[in-house]
């Protein structure tokens, strides 16, 4: 006879942890990488509690593509062990990755960035942890952002005791039914499920249980959460986590917008982090606030300086705007991005900064010598957060400088580009762009954004075309992708 499903469930004894032991765990994992603990003690630590974990059937080893797409794959814990120096996969396959002729490219674990995942959300027996790409020759591979982010800030922090700190604020919408996105292609709507407003949800209603849900299970995670509540458009959400390192803080980004996903999808439900994915009102954004710490002391702060911030700082945001059409398409990396910045809406799109402006695409908020920061507001959520962040600071650190305006101003007022077409020319013409990415990665960048755009009409006119969704390079759709 056949067992009966309790019989069958009894002999699965996979990991499952408490959510407050979850997070004592992820914070001090968390509490190792920001004190940059040696990574070989960290890496023996961690296979040794591979190793004596038998209630673990799964690592799931996660990185992400030039355009920030986050991809997943699981290997058997004893394998994983024994092959951790030689994980392959097939470049050719990942959108701006290798060509066929060049498909193998490596995995290297990032042993450090790992967590202890909610059963709940994301099922018994498992945990997850960053990777980096690897080339044929076992170099860093161009295309990984995140690698490149990490070799950029260690280097920093090595040479000038210097540290970049993040605080991302992401807003998203939840839909009604699952894979709400690939179905818009024959819906062409969404189905909002709740209108209740900026701030206003009841305690029961199905976005304040997704809120919390999501909530609980990042602060498990250790994302170290500080505030969530409803935004301003109809069934919009935002959850905030404190600051952190910059690879920490675009990896929790990533870990984020995915247990959002997971969460709605257990609800029956769609977590959307396109820019504009309604129109008529708020967008979603992803305003990035950014810091540098150099032996402990805040470089942006100064008292009695200009809104309270370092000429440093001021430095560091005249070379930001100074090129800020240049890296455009970094901040709004698709078609749909450019539906945001309408002023009409509180979005970003002017090339100015501001304390008090919102319209402005840098804020200059209150603060003081702990928390003074630069807030960018002209970014949208389907950024590539490891792309963002080594642009910002690379940028903000060797940009040309403006010239100053006869008047002794330090810029004049300009707009960002209003569609992605002028968006890829400029970044397309620009030397620093160029500098920053690198040819061959700025010139796949270029290719695949390109691409997008030539899919979707050119004049998007008032309604939201179906193109510009099922062509968004968060819209897991490969199906529809690979038919052109």
């Amino acid at each position: 006879m056949m067992m009966d499903k309790l019989e069958a469930a009894n002999l699965r004894n996979f990991l499952m942890i408490p959510y407050d032991d979850l997070e004592e765990l992820n914070l001090e994992a968390k509490r190792q990488r920001l004190e940059r603990v040696d990574r070989r003690t960290i890496e023996e630590a961690r296979r040794k509690y591979l190793t004596d974990e038998k209630r673990i059937k799964a690592v799931t080893v996660c990185f992400s593509d030039l355009e920030g797409r986050f991809h997943m794959l699981d290997y058997d814990k004893k394998f994983l062990l024994r092959s951790a120096d030689n994980l392959t996969f097939d470049g050719s396959s990942i959108r701006g990755f290798s060509q066929i002729s060049e498909s193998d490219l490596k995995l290297s674990i990032d042993w450090p960035a790992f967590y202890w995942l909610p059963a709940d959300i994301f099922g018994p027996g498992k945990v997850i942890v960053f990777g980096e790409v690897l080339g044929q020759d076992g170099s860093p591979y161009a295309m990984d952002f995140r690698s490149r982010l990490r070799q950029l800030t260690d280097e920093l922090h090595r040479n000038e005791n210097t540290s970049l700190y993040v605080a991302p604020e992401i807003e998203g919408f939840v839909f009604r039914e699952t894979d709400a996105e690939k179905k818009y292609y024959e819906s062409g709507c969404f189905e909002f499920i709740s209108i209740g407003g900026y701030f206003h949800s009841l305690p029961q209603d199905p976005l304040r249980q997704f809120i919390d849900r999501s909530a609980e299970a990042q602060r498990a995670l250790g994302l170290s959460n500080e505030k969530d509540h409803p935004e301003v458009a109809p069934s919009q959400f935002e959850m905030n986590f404190s600051y952190s390192e910059a690879v920490v803080a675009a990896d929790q980004i990533n870990l984020y917008k995915l247990t959002c996903r997971q969460v709605a999808g257990s609800m029956g439900l769609t977590a959307s982090f396109l820019p504009k994915p309604v129109a008529g009102i708020n967008g979603n954004g992803m305003h990035c606030n950014m810091s540098l710490n150099r032996d402990g002391k805040n470089l942006f702060y100064d008292k009695d300086g200009q809104d309270g911030i370092s000429e440093f700082a001021w430095t560091f945001i005249d070379r930001i705007l100074n090129n800020a059409t240049d890296i455009c398409l970094v901040l709004n990396p698709s078609v749909n991005a450019y539906r945001r910045l309408d002023p009409n809406f509180e979005a970003p799109n002017q090339i100015k900064a501001s304390a008090t402006n919102r319209a402005a695409m840098i804020r200059v908020p209150l603060g003081n010598e702990q928390t003074a920061r630069i807030e960018f507001r002209s970014v949208s959520p389907d950024a590539n957060p490891y792309l963002l962040c080594y642009t910002l600071l690379r940028t903000g650190l060797e940009g040309p400088l403006p010239e100053a305006d006869n008047d002794g101003k330090r810029y004049r007022t300009r707009f960002l580009p209003d569609n992605i077409h002028d968006a890829i020319r400029l970044f397309k013409t620009s030397r620093l762009a160029v500098d920053i990415l690198g040819e061959e990665a700025h010139g796949k960048y270029v290719e695949l954004k390109q691409k997008s755009a030539d899919r979707c009409p050119k004049e998007l006119g008032a309604r939201i075309k179906k193109e510009e969704i099922m062509f968004h390079h968060e819209v897991t759709n490969q199906w529809l992708w690979n038919q052109f």
